[in-house]
């Protein structure tokens, strides 16, 4: 006579939520140089001069290494929360669209339905820190750290100004997590079944790596204007246009190698130590989470 399997209970709020803080400090301390690279290609108008090392080459032979690690301070600052609001928001949809559907088990759609939900909610928490860093980052940027940027961004833009990008801010973050979950679902089907946490683990730092932006650094890296002058780069689609007719279709792509190189391995190391650190919680806290 077969038994039905016990299924463990769910991690609390608290532990989802410091899982993906440890693990978004992990992956910004070990990949950040590349968002720098990343930021000034973006920003960089007209056709771009020189690729990844190129650039890397540049700012270290021309600022020094450290620049390489300018405006760190926001985004480690943002992490925390930012990892932490992703998966703990990807943790609570998913388990609101599953009672929805009326089913315990998860699909790509849902999957993709809770990437997408979780996107849109930590978008919210992610632009103020990002424009910090993205004035940070700007070749042409004096300021002295991100405290002198906040005060510069609420004193020229007042305090809805540490919103700006917001809206492409949105779009990339529902789309790229709707993604992201449902490419790391798919991975993780056609991946052979782990045998052991070890195997377990490696099978989510694949499938993290394998499902693991232009316009919204453009935005964020505008100068104010004087009243009455729209900003050339406003919305984003109408921001898109722009730069496809100005500068072609190969400029929507700027920052697009650093980006890649990052975001493989970052995907994985990123859902690795969440599911690493999750293991430990459940191992501390001991059935019925085991």
């Amino acid at each position: 006579m077969s038994s039905t399997p016990v299924q463990r209970k769910p991690l609390p709020f608290a532990a989802n939520f410091a899982a993906g803080a440890i693990a978004g400090i992990s992956e910004i301390l070990t990949f950040y140089p590349l968002d720098v690279v990343k930021t000034r290609m973006q920003l960089e108008t007209g056709k771009s001069t020189v690729g990844l090392v190129g650039s890397l080459r540049a700012i270290v032979a021309q600022e020094g290494f450290g620049r390489l690690y300018r405006g760190l301070a926001a985004p480690l600052m943002l992490e925390a929360p930012k990892r932490a609001v992703k998966f703990a928001a990807n943790d609570f949809w998913g388990k609101t669209f599953l009672s929805i559907g009326g089913t315990t088990s998860m699909t790509q759609s849902i999957s993709i339905a809770t990437g997408c939900a979780a996107g849109a909610t930590e978008s919210i928490v992610v632009v103020p820190f990002e424009l910090v860093k993205i004035k940070l980052q700007d070749k042409s940027s004096t300021l002295a750290g991100p405290m002198a940027a906040v005060k510069h961004i609420v004193r020229t833009d007042g305090i809805l100004g540490m919103y700006a990008g917001m809206e492409a801010t949105f779009w990339r973050h529902v789309w790229w997590n709707g993604g992201y979950f449902g490419s790391i679902f798919q991975v993780r089907a056609l991946l052979p079944k782990a045998q052991t946490r070890g195997s377990e683990l490696f099978n989510n730092f694949l499938a993290g790596a394998i499902g693991g932006t232009v316009v919204k650094s453009r935005i964020q890296g505008a100068s104010k204007l004087p009243p009455g002058q729209v900003p050339k780069y406003n919305w984003t689609y109408p921001a898109l246009l722009t730069i496809l007719r100005e500068e072609g279709a190969v400029a929507l792509y700027k920052g697009f190698v650093p980006k890649i190189v990052r975001l493989a391995p970052g995907g994985g190391v990123l859902l690795l130590v969440v599911e690493f650190t999750l293991d430990i919680f459940r191992k501390a806290l001991g059935p019925p989470y085991l």
